[in-house]
């Protein structure tokens, strides 16, 4: 019988993403129990099968009023021992964050594995170093798998080759508007595309679907799931995007990615694909600022022009899928 193994990881879907490996890897060897965001359902068939997730949205992780303790959902959280249950041999947060430390504690399992920060070393049994500073995160969740007796590999699993994935998704959305090109910069490279007679499925978030309509992109799709947004990642040879979730999922699904960073820094947030590409915005003095401009406008993304970022792109293009201009 396998050990029961507990991994905590509450934040975005690329958070999520980024473990994909780690959790491939640790349900071979353990019965692994993932706490996550509901969206880890919709992966779960996908990347990690052999995976149950027990759905929970923490209230530190909300942008606006995370520290509102009185709206904490104290009832579930105290009741989450029960819900996961409380046999794990191993708990362990690829996060450097004591409010996990702390539920790892609450939850009772035996050995509790993460990287101590402001005294939460007295919630672990196995307080780690956490790696260079200036490392992917994906290092972090290295160090675990080595501290359980595994390597993490660095990139999804090989994707099938397909003639019937002819598309460029570009994709204007993210998880937070600091990280957003500007959308008529997304307009201009469409319409480009398309004069040299790319295929090109354009997809945004919800409070950008009506601005898209309004410049007349009818066949834009705004994915309402996780779920929807694998179905456009597998048609897809190629996609466009913002530092977001959907890049993260595309990459590793096999899809090269080419993608715009704007507050946030490549080197710990690049989606990992061998021959993705980041094009890195405007230098900031607040950099990385944690989705929190110091601006009225994301000076970093702004300053990006059409014309930098197309000069780029179209040789990424040239160089990962010369064949995907349609005849």
């Amino acid at each position: 019988m396998k050990p029961r193994l507990l991994v905590i990881e509450l934040w975005g879907l690329g958070d999520l993403v980024i473990a994909s490996s780690f959790l491939r890897v640790a349900s071979e060897k353990f019965e692994v129990t993932l706490l996550a965001k509901p969206y880890a359902n919709d992966l779960r068939p996908r990347l990690w099968p052999q995976v149950r997730v027990v759905s929970f949205v923490a209230p530190w992780t909300a942008f606006h009023g995370k520290y509102s303790l009185y709206r904490w959902p104290w009832r579930r959280l105290l009741g989450l021992r029960r819900e996961t249950g409380d046999d794990f041999a191993v708990a362990l947060s690829a996060r450097w964050d004591p409010r996990d430390h702390a539920l790892m504690w609450l939850i009772g399992a035996r050995q509790r594995l993460g990287f101590p920060r402001i005294r939460s070393q007295v919630f672990l049994t196995h307080p780690l170093d956490r790696p260079d500073p200036s490392a992917h995160r994906l290092e972090n969740w290295r160090v675990l798998g080595h501290q359980l007796g595994f390597e993490v590999p660095g990139f999804g699993p090989p994707r099938a080759a397909s003639a019937a994935r002819t598309t460029i998704l570009v994709h204007s959305g993210a998880g937070q508007s600091v990280r957003v090109w500007p959308l008529e910069n997304y307009r201009a490279t469409v319409q480009r595309l398309r004069a040299l007679n790319y295929q090109v499925q354009v997809a945004c978030d919800a409070d950008q679907l009506n601005w898209w309509l309004s410049v007349g992109e009818t066949g834009v799709v705004m994915p309402t799931s996780v779920a929807q947004l694998l179905e456009l990642v597998d048609r897809a040879q190629v996609f466009l995007g913002n530092d977001s979730g959907p890049a993260h999922l595309a990459a590793y699904c096999g899809v090269p990615t080419f993608t715009l960073f704007g507050p946030q820094l490549l080197e710990w947030f690049a989606p990992l694909h061998p021959q993705g590409e980041c094009f890195e915005g405007k230098p900031c003095p607040y950099k990385p600022c944690s989705d929190y401009c110091r601006f009225p406008q994301p000076l970093c993304l702004r300053g990006c022009t059409t014309d930098e970022v197309w000069q780029a792109f179209s040789q990424f293009l040239n160089r990962v899928a010369p064949r995907t201009r349609a005849a």
